[in-house]
């Protein structure tokens, strides 16, 4: 045997082996209200998973490293189980290890929350290493397409900076997601330091000429929000396998998080939990000038980020186009020395 085949059986044999996920025969829709504190008990059970797509690679600054090892952390903490596709480098290797660092705080190493899936070719090119090692649930799809399909059994779905790789993910589970072959889930961008904007214009744009379904992304710009969103849908995002009424809830909750984000800001002991009970109470019993308070509180929170967003964007074309500029000055040099 080979040093190779040593370590590819290494892999084979660690924790508790390769896992094949089978469809559930006659499992019935799931029930709506799923709140925080089922969440955490369908965990325990296996059943609420995330799966984040992101690069193997860590980026040309270290922000994403950085904020990936914090999204990990918020994971872990808020005891949700990560499917990845099993890469200790980059950006996922650094959600893995913010994951097991957060399951080791909460002193419960001896459980690990990962689910590594991948294909034999891909596995093959893996040696171990201390994350690896830690990953005791393998999953070994037979083609890419299968193992796509397997990381989509996840409870909702987060995509964070990466290659084409990640971007093939995304287009796959739009396209599936779109097309009816996928039950409505959340799909979050981790959009660190404004990565998507590129995508998100572009998928608007092809919305708005109509060859494409809105798809609801909700988007945060660090670990922080993403953790603020991770305890919004616990409390308030309803399973169901109605497209419109998904559809509907994830777009209530992207209305509300800018609103929440603040108010966590400002009252950092305050819970999500607390702070949607607030509003709810308003909403259901508070006077019309306390309801018109909070409406229009909400409505500025969520306009403010979306400037926010809009200026950081317009600082980006304008490099883009400074890039663009340079690189026609280049050619047309060229073309004159030719």
């Amino acid at each position: 045997m080979t040093k190779q085949e040593s370590a590819n059986q290494i892999l084979l044999d660690r924790g508790s082996g390769l896992l094949a996920r089978t469809a559930r025969k006659g499992k019935k829709s799931a029930v709506p209200g799923t709140l925080a504190s089922e969440f955490i008990t369908h965990n325990e059970q296996g059943l609420v998973r995330v799966f984040v797509a992101g690069g193997s690679r860590p980026g040309l600054t270290k922000v994403y490293e950085k904020q990936a090892f914090l999204l990990g952390q918020e994971i872990g903490r808020k005891q949700y189980r990560l499917d990845f596709g099993l890469s200790s480098k980059g950006i996922m290797g650094a959600v893995a290890r913010g994951v097991l660092n957060a399951w080791v705080e909460l002193g419960r190493s001896h459980k690990i929350p990962i689910h590594g899936v991948t294909t034999a070719e891909y596995l093959a090119l893996y040696q171990s290493d201390e994350i690896l090692d830690q990953v005791s649930d393998i999953i070994v799809a037979h083609t890419l397409e299968e193992r796509k399909k397997q990381l989509l059994a996840a409870d909702f779905v987060i995509f964070a900076p990466g290659g084409v790789g990640t971007l093939d993910e995304l287009v796959y589970d739009c396209v599936a997601m779109q097309d009816g072959f996928l039950p409505f889930k959340p799909f979050i961008l981790f959009n660190v330091e404004g990565f998507f904007h590129h995508l998100l214009e572009f998928l608007k744009d092809i919305h708005l000429k109509g060859f494409a379904d809105p798809i609801p992304f909700i988007v945060v710009d660090d670990s922080f929000e993403a953790g603020v969103a991770f305890d919004m849908m616990a409390a308030l995002y309803r399973k169901t396998n109605d497209r419109e009424q998904g559809f509907v809830a994830v777009q209530n909750l992207i209305h509300d998080l800018p609103y929440v984000i603040e108010e966590k800001r400002r009252y950092p002991d305050k819970s999500i939990a607390l702070i949607l009970a607030d509003m709810a109470a308003v909403s259901e019993h508070g006077t019309l000038v306390q309801k018109k308070r909070l409406k229009k509180a909400v409505e500025t929170a969520y306009l403010n980020k979306e400037i926010e967003r809009m200026y950081d964007r317009l600082g980006k074309t304008g490099r883009d186009t400074t890039v663009v500029s340079r690189k026609l000055t280049r050619l047309k040099r060229r073309r004159g020395v030719q």
